[in-house]
């Protein structure tokens, strides 16, 4: 079985729209994908729609956060999309995106980057808006050569040249909101340093001691060192250890099951959900 835990679809910051994202990763022969857009269940309905016989579908968000200054991203599985205190923060973060990527808009044009509000829109679409949409406008201007160069210090790093920060939830009160609504909580890269600043371990702990059930360990801004020492650190926190692709379509260069998770994990993670069901696919339309 080859399971797939994050990826994005064009209705957060991917360039596959949900339905062609999951008839991808059954041609790429994974078993189970989870949708996992920033802080949207928006694209679940049109997944299930075309959700192809052989895949089963793991709905889920990732959830922007913030802990001591430091950005982080929480990855909610299986839990109830409508409950209300989560649906109520999901729309707080999702609806400070559009304010937020207009002043990087702004602070790009006064650094002399012949950026518009126009161009992010039009790359964004319908999709819930971000740091990769502006990047991806960086790229077309020839500003920079990939997405990812886009973010350093001089462009949209936490604390770079334009970025501009957002509402993002506190990980402690989103551990609670997501097993609230019967969800699972899994931390995100927690090593990818190059990103910008890690959590420390020691808040990681304190995440545990109040529900975080896991940590995301094999991901493609993990180096072999950080595996190991998140390996060891999981082990003693008792925390389950999930890996996947981060897959954004065309917008990274990584592939969708580049990175999976054990069965096994995945099996405790389907245990531990109430809110949420995994889908079988029926063949889709």
């Amino acid at each position: 079985m080859r399971v797939d835990l994050h990826c994005h679809s064009a209705a957060s910051d991917g360039t596959d729209t949900p339905a062609e994202l999951v008839r991808n990763a059954a041609a790429a022969g994974l078993d189970v994908v989870a949708l996992t857009d920033h802080d949207t269940t928006r694209g679940y309905g049109e997944a299930i729609a075309a959700l192809p016989a052989g895949l089963t579908l793991v709905t889920g968000a990732e959830l922007s956060c913030r802990i001591d200054g430091v950005s982080m991203h929480m990855l909610a599985y299986l839990f109830d999309p409508e409950e209300p205190e989560l649906l109520a923060e999901r729309e707080l973060v999702r609806d400070d995106r559009v304010p937020r990527a207009r002043g990087m808009v702004a602070r790009l044009q006064e650094l002399g980057v012949p950026i518009t509000w126009e161009q992010v829109a039009r790359i964004a679409g319908d999709g819930s808006i971000g740091r990769p949409h502006v990047a991806t406008a960086l790229v077309e201007l020839g500003v920079v050569p990939s997405v990812s160069d886009a973010f350093t210090g001089d462009w949209l790093a936490d604390g770079g040249r334009a970025y501009v920060p957002k509402h993002e939830t506190d990980p402690f009160e989103a551990i609670r909101l997501v097993k609230g609504a019967g969800g699972v909580t899994v931390f995100a890269h927690p090593g990818a340093s190059k990103r910008g600043r890690t959590v420390p371990e020691s808040a990681i702990a304190e995440m545990a001691a109040v529900g975080l059930d896991g940590i995301e360990v094999d991901h493609m801004d993990h180096d072999e060192e950080t595996r190991v020492r998140l390996r060891g650190l999981a082990a003693d926190l008792g925390l389950l250890v999930t890996g996947s692709s981060d897959y954004h379509g065309s917008r990274k260069t990584v592939a969708l099951g580049e990175y999976t998770t054990d069965p096994d994990v995945y099996g405790e993670i389907t245990r531990r959900a109430t809110g949420a069901f995994p889908v079988p696919g029926t063949g889709g339309i």
